[in-house]
């Protein structure tokens, strides 16, 4: 300081011993005979590297073709040890990036190969403390019901009472790098803003550095803090600081990772245990945790009555939706990925006019909506799965994919019950027609001696008539004999009438019109009930039993005039409306009616409920007829709302060339 060599540097220039008479040359140097010294100082893109110094041992001055000489020298000498510290400071910054990169490439494979969370959560914070050298650190993940960061792991040590969880808010170091979404280091936390929210770890040992890296998905959100604390100030360095974040961006995949495994397990396991409403709850419930969309639905494409092409049908949501509500197909959100067959995206769907429910978006405080297909095994589309948030966000492709992934799922499920369903349904058409076999034969044997037993009574009447003439001119003792006779008959054409409903059905092509024409005329209707047919005359035949058919539509009648008795002031009316389809006739009988009890609801087609108008056949009820289309392939549905009325709808098949 203070020589030649300083001068230099400061005021850019080479200096000589002998032009700067208040500076000396070093006196270790004179003492060694030098007699004249040049200083160059050595700077390249304004940034000073060192002195170069050329020394005389003789009593001369340099002269100007030596300095001209060295001048070149110089810019050559500096050039090179500039490119060398380059290259040194590159060569270090590589192998750091290597060690770096090798770290994370190892906590990769370690992470990897932890299969639980709470494994993956401890080995992470192991890793967290290797990378930085700090001794002691924790864990918090956010617990998305409370709102809280949860304390999910700690490294080992004799700690004070730790709070369990901790608010997401800035009375804590953790919870402020959680609010803002951004690291914080601290070089000493005896600093007032840090020492008056820090909340220690160690009971006997002060902690001086802290470094709270947040956990951040691809999409913002929010999945916990990694944090390491150090007993030392200024422990922890920016490239400390750099490699937790990478470690977090690895830690978030990890978690997610495993969190998806897990919910896969659940929901598998689910399959086996849980009804198909309580699955899709289930799956709403998890996608929501996981993508952080606290609001959900499960939408299922389907072919409802009144419906020209299909429509999609809510089958399970977390809030705001009711079971049952429909969506277009073609100008909705929900429609369009399905027809898309990809994962559609809407930023704001309180503003977007494709939204159908954009008022109860506004009113439940929906914002931004992830909507991906439902996809069978044979690639169909059949059904939806949506996610709502209630802030503004970008899903991210993670997002996307693990949304598909349970909607698999749901797929599955949706079709897994259809086909237990229709197995269902077959294994008791089955039965039916088993029994109904079986009791067919009965049938006919007690038919057969019924008719020798009773048949028998006209006949032996009518030879009392023909030999006992005389003593029938007591008109008391004829007009009984003739009621025998009467009775007799009656009697047989009864069983004779209801034995024929347990034989095999005659499937015949059946018109739908003629059917219901013949069950008005049957029907026991009381005055005042109107009964109105719509759109049955242009029907298609059906494929049924005549003698069924007509019984069918003549139980329902009676059913509903039942109902609407119960109702007289509200003037009662029956409506049966028909509609053609490519496989099948829909048919609809409504009525006005209170409806059916709900709790009844459930049951109204089991062989142990019965109604008024049943018993007038067998007694068998409602279960009568259902049992009845499906002895010829039909089906039967009901929609009973407290207090409106109840529509049953029958689904018959058409008649075809190719028809048994």
């Amino acid at each position: 300081p203070g020589g030649l060599g300083e001068r230099a540097i400061r005021e850019g220039r080479r200096v000589l011993s002998y032009e700067e008479t208040d500076l000396q040359i070093d006196p270790a140097k004179a003492a060694d005979g030098t007699a004249a010294v040049v200083a160059y100082p050595l700077i390249v893109a304004d940034q000073p590297l060192g002195v170069l110094y050329v020394m005389l041992r003789d009593e001369r001055r340099f002269s100007r073709q030596e300095l001209l000489l060295l001048d070149n020298f110089v810019n050559q000498a500096g050039l090179a040890l500039y490119h060398s510290r380059e290259l040194a400071a590159a060569n270090r910054t590589l192998a750091r990036k290597v060690h770096e990169l090798e770290q994370l490439r190892r906590a990769d494979a370690l992470l990897s190969s932890r299969p639980r969370l709470d494994e993956a959560l401890d080995e992470i914070l192991r890793i967290a403390l290797e990378m930085t050298g700090a001794p002691h650190g924790s864990f918090r993940l956010l617990d998305r019901r409370s709102g809280g960061l949860r304390l999910a792991a700690l490294s080992a040590a004799p700690f004070v009472a730790v709070v369990d969880t901790l608010p997401l808010d800035e009375s804590s170091v953790v919870g402020t790098a959680a609010l803002t979404h951004r690291p914080i280091r601290i070089d000493d936390l005896r600093a007032a803003e840090w020492a008056r929210i820090y909340k220690p770890l160690l009971a006997s040992t002060e902690m001086r550095s802290e470094l709270a890296v947040p956990l951040i998905g691809a999409g913002g959100a929010l999945h916990g803090v990694l944090n390491v604390e150090s007993p030392l100030p200024a422990a922890f360095s920016e490239e400390d600081e750099r490699l937790l974040s990478a470690l977090a961006t690895q830690a978030v995949i990890a978690i997610q990772e495993i969190k998806l495994l897990e919910t896969m397990q659940e929901l598998t396991e689910a399959t086996l245990t849980h009804s198909t409403a309580e699955l899709f709850e289930l799956a709403i419930a998890r996608a929501g945790e996981l993508i952080d969309a606290p609001l959900g639905a499960i939408w299922h494409l389907a072919q409802v009555e009144g419906a020209v092409e299909p429509v999609l049908v809510l089958q399970a949501a977390s809030g705001g939706h009711e079971r049952g509500d429909q969506l277009s197909l073609h100008t909705s959100l929900t429609g369009q990925a399905v027809l898309d067959r990809r994962p559609v995206t809407c930023p704001d769907v309180q503003v977007d006019e494709s939204f159908y429910y954009v008022q109860l978006a506004r009113e439940q405080g929906w914002r931004s909506a992830l909507i991906v297909p439902l996809i069978a095994r044979n690639g169909e589309p059949i059904g939806a799965f949506s996610l709502y948030t209630t802030t503004i966000r970008t899903f991210s492709d993670w997002d996307k994919r693990l949304l598909s992934v349970l909607a698999n799922h749901a797929a599955i499920a949706i079709r897994d019950a259809e086909q237990l369903a229709n197995l269902r349904a077959a294994q008791e058409r089955q039965a039916v027609a088993e029994t109904f076999a079986a009791v067919g034969d009965v049938a006919a044997n007690l038919l057969h001696r019924l008719n020798n037993q009773i048949g028998t009574i006209p006949v032996r009447v009518q030879g009392i008539e023909a030999k006992s003439a005389p003593a029938l001119k007591d008109e008391y003792l004829a007009k009984n004999l003739h009621a025998i006779e009467t009775s007799a008959r009656n009697a047989m054409t009864i069983v004779r009438d209801a034995m024929r409903h347990l034989r095999p059905i005659e499937l015949a092509p059946v018109s739908v019109a003629n059917a219901v024409r013949q069950a008005i005329a049957e029907a026991h209707t009381a005055p005042g009930i109107e009964i109105e047919a719509l759109g049955l005359e242009p029907l298609p035949p059906v494929r049924a039993g005549v003698a069924q058919l007509t019984l069918v539509f003549l139980n329902l009648i009676e059913n509903a005039t039942e109902a609407l008795m119960c109702r007289p002031e509200a003037g009662g009316r029956i409506t049966i409306r028909g509609q053609a389809r490519p496989e099948a006739v829909i048919i609809t009988v409504s009525d006005n009616g209170p409806g059916i009890p709900p709790n009844l609801l459930p049951h109204i087609f089991e062989l142990s409920v019965s109604s008024g108008a049943a018993d007038r056949k067998l007694g068998f009820g409602l279960w009568w007829v259902r049992t009845l289309l499906h002895r010829s392939g039909g089906e039967i549905c009901v929609d009973s709302p407290p207090g409106v009325g109840t529509s049953f709808t029958l689904r018959l098949p058409r008649w075809t060339t190719t028809a048994e």
